[in-house]
């Protein structure tokens, strides 16, 4: 079934707005969010065999890698995503600090299609603009959604969503093709709406 006209016209206005405010954002005032974010306690419990799939930032999103590297050092496993097609859920793939990435469609960098594909514990999700209630606003192609729907129907997995404080509205339009995070985590608190 396909999303209503409506819905869609209420996500385009949001997704706009949200994005129009989050570059405004100084580069500073972005650093100190991923590091206060960092600084925390992790907000889940770490297993050396757990895998957290994170990202490598595009635009003004937030940066998740001083989080990544906090997880890693509590002896996570890492991973990245990899976009394989329009409409297709995304895939990822086991990568280390260090090593190196590939430049793709949209300036994402992503591990070398060699690269282990691996199933996550943890996805840390980029967004636009989120609510208290765990719905997110992306970039409206539904990869996110596409791949959590994928991931849990194998296995539990715990959705972050990684953001500026300032990116919180207060009621994201959804229906049932949008997943929902577990968590949000801002420079100012950590969000549980479950």
């Amino acid at each position: 079934m396909a999303h209503s006209a409506p819905l869609d016209n209420d996500k385009i206005a949001l997704r706009r707005m949200a994005l129009t405010r989050r570059d405004g954002l100084t580069a500073e005032s972005c650093s100190a969010a991923a590091n206060a974010v960092a600084a925390r306690p992790l907000p889940v419990e770490t297993r050396p065999s757990m895998i957290v799939s994170g990202y490598i930032p595009i635009r003004s999103e937030f940066d998740p890698r001083p989080l990544m590297q906090r997880f890693a050092e509590a002896g996570a496993q890492l991973a990245l995503p990899c976009v394989t097609g329009r409409g297709q859920p995304l895939v990822m793939r086991a990568w280390r600090f260090g090593e190196p990435l590939v430049s793709r469609q949209w300036r994402l960098r992503e591990p070398a299609a060699d690269a282990p594909e691996v199933l996550p514990d943890i996805l840390l999700v980029p967004l636009a603009a989120f609510d208290r209630a765990g719905h997110r606003i992306g970039y409206g192609a539904g990869y996110y959604d596409m791949t959590l729907a994928r991931l849990r129907a194998l296995k539990p997995v715990t959705a972050i969503g990684v953001a500026y404080a300032m990116q919180e509205v207060p009621k994201v339009p959804a229906d049932e093709r949008d997943a929902r995070l577990d968590l949000v985590l801002t420079e100012s608190e950590v969000i549980d709406p479950r």
